[in-house]
């Protein structure tokens, strides 16, 4: 059982992606409240904390952060969109200060596409800089993928571009679009239908299971990853009873999260894996509960997997 806390440090960005489920808020942490959270985190027996925003890495204190965190013997990751560590001298001072592992976010694999989602010309080439870096100064890398309309019909393209250019990437997330933010009401292109994202995901899952590499999928309902259902963020904290705490720099301030059910339909009661399953994100808000339906495996050798697993 591995408990994460999330701390927003910001939430300002140098993109402006049009999914982001965290948009610009005049919100501010301060040094003191930034280390005072690591603390609490620190207090409360937590393995590990995620830096994130924003983007973390227009936090002026960040490797003050990072290094007061490692001084408190806690493991310190960080989620990004690599355009600022793409200069190699402030990866380096975040490595040196502590930060072990970091989760780069990749729209897609195409440059035009990625720049028109992020509204950053270079994003990409940053990115491909980033990876570089980390590689070379030996933080432990993943990759984290929002699924959206604009990639759902390609993650396994996507995948096996990552994989081809950098062998040394071992684990993926995949997380399905929340269309709860500001930004996504004003761009709804972004919001894919799920039986857009089953077989383009399933390949992809596949091609990384083969390869010998770990992935986790969130906000996605089992109905449509059930070969991999082991591998949904929620149903693992379904059965190894986890918690999460985020700290949020906007309105709804620090949350405990113990219990991981979305929305669940009718079709839901008669599905067997219906118990270890979190259901539908935003259900008959954005993503209609129509496109679920019921799955007649045991969730025995799901739980037993998930049981015998470390992490």
């Amino acid at each position: 059982m591995a408990n994460l806390g999330y701390i927003q440090l910001v939430r300002v960005c140098n993109q402006k992606c049009r999914f982001c489920s965290n948009p610009e808020t005049s919100y501010e942490l301060t040094l003191k409240d930034a280390l005072a959270r690591v603390d609490d985190f620190v207090e409360r027996g937590y393995d590990g904390i995620i830096l994130t925003g924003g983007e973390p890495t227009l936090y002026p204190d960040i490797v003050e952060v990072v290094r007061h965190a490692r001084s408190r013997g806690i493991h310190v990751r960080m989620i990004t969109n690599g355009q600022k560590t793409a200069v190699r001298e402030f990866a380096r001072a975040l490595a040196t200060a502590g930060l072990e592992h970091v989760h780069v976010s990749v729209h897609t694999h195409d440059p035009k596409l990625q720049s028109f989602l992020t509204g950053n010309e270079d994003s990409l080439a940053n990115i491909e800089a980033s990876l570089g870096h980390f590689f070379e100064l030996g933080l432990n890398v993943d990759v984290n993928i929002t699924i959206h309309a604009y990639n759902c019909g390609h993650l396994d393209s996507v995948v096996s571009w990552l994989v081809d250019k950098w062998p040394r990437l071992r684990h993926f997330v995949f997380n399905n679009l929340d269309p709860s933010s500001d930004r996504v009401a004003e761009f709804p292109d972004t919001i894919p239908r799920l039986v857009d994202i089953e077989m383009s995901l399933q390949r992809a899952l596949r091609a990384l299971h083969a390869s010998g590499r770990t992935f986790r999928v969130e906000r996605l309902p089992l109905c449509y990853m059930a070969e991999f259902a082991w591998a949904s963020t929620e149903t693992r904290k379904i059965v190894k009873k986890e918690e999460r705490i985020v700290h949020f720099l906007d309105p709804r301030g620090t949350v405990r999260q113990t219990t991981w059910n979305h929305g669940k339909a009718e079709v839901c009661g008669v599905c067997r894996f219906d118990p270890i399953c979190a259901g539908l994100f935003e259900m008959d808000k954005y993503y209609k509960s129509q496109e679920l339906y019921p799955v007649f495996l045991s969730p025995e050798p799901v739980i037993k997997r998930i049981q015998a697993e470390k992490e």
